[in-house]
């Protein structure tokens, strides 16, 4: 099953060298970069903004241990956005191509 790994962060140079490793990890097929984006949320009892990069990262459902113990370990925040969306509905073509560019090797 497929699923979006999503993350943000506050660097876009931060989220390439996280998403690089995966990709050369082969624990995604795919990572999408949003941003930059205005956040706003409450930390440590104080309302904060900051700016921030959106990425998405396409991989099998059995791989996002990896995949989140590989973002943890590069991850700036003390408690970084780590989340995972299964995908309801995937082209077969598209579902092929992720199974075939994921793998343990």
């Amino acid at each position: 099953m497929m699923i979006n790994v999503i993350t943000t962060v506050d660097s876009r140079e931060i989220l390439e060298k996280i998403g690089r490793l995966l990709l050369e990890k082969r624990l995604v097929a795919c990572l999408q970069i949003i941003g930059p984006i205005r956040s706003a949320y409450w930390w440590k009892g104080q309302l904060e903004e900051a700016e921030e990069w959106i990425g998405i990262m396409k991989t099998r459902r059995e791989l996002y241990v990896d995949v989140e113990k590989e973002i943890r370990a590069l991850h700036p925040y003390e408690v970084p956005q780590i989340e995972a969306i299964e995908a309801v509905s995937v082209l077969p073509a598209y579902q092929r191509w992720l199974v075939d560019e994921t793998y343990r090797g």
